[in-house]
């Protein structure tokens, strides 16, 4: 399924969200990134961003791309959110390098559909 403009639109805030989260963390350490709250915040932030796009995105394009991890999104979005003394920076961390990436890796083909009609 093609996603329509609105769903295309939060795909791109999706993505850009991650790149950004790709480039405020490349060549920092875990212990750095522990140390350095205005980093962690921003890293919180735009995984912020990215579960409530995720969120947003309608049911039907949901259902048609089951290999996006759409429920993950909303769920560290909402912990995020609401129960911010539960953090673990070891989870955030684990998210950064590990399924960012990948989510970069699924969204990319979707929001290039435009480019190949």
């Amino acid at each position: 399924m093609r996603p329509d403009n609105r769903d295309l639109g939060l795909l791109w805030d999706m993505h850009n969200a991650a790149r950004e989260i790709v480039e405020l963390t490349q060549g920092f350490s875990y212990q750095q990134f522990e140390s350095q709250k205005s980093l962690r915040y921003a890293v919180e932030r735009l995984i912020m961003i990215i579960g409530e796009a995720a969120k947003r995105v309608s049911d039907d394009f949901k259902k048609s791309h089951p290999e996006i991890p759409w429920k993950a999104m909303i769920g560290q979005r909402n912990v995020l959110a609401h129960e911010y003394g539960e953090i673990l920076l070891e989870r955030i961390w684990s998210v950064v390098f590990m399924r960012i990436p990948e989510l970069m890796r699924l969204l990319e083909p979707l929001i290039h559909l435009e480019d190949n009609n």
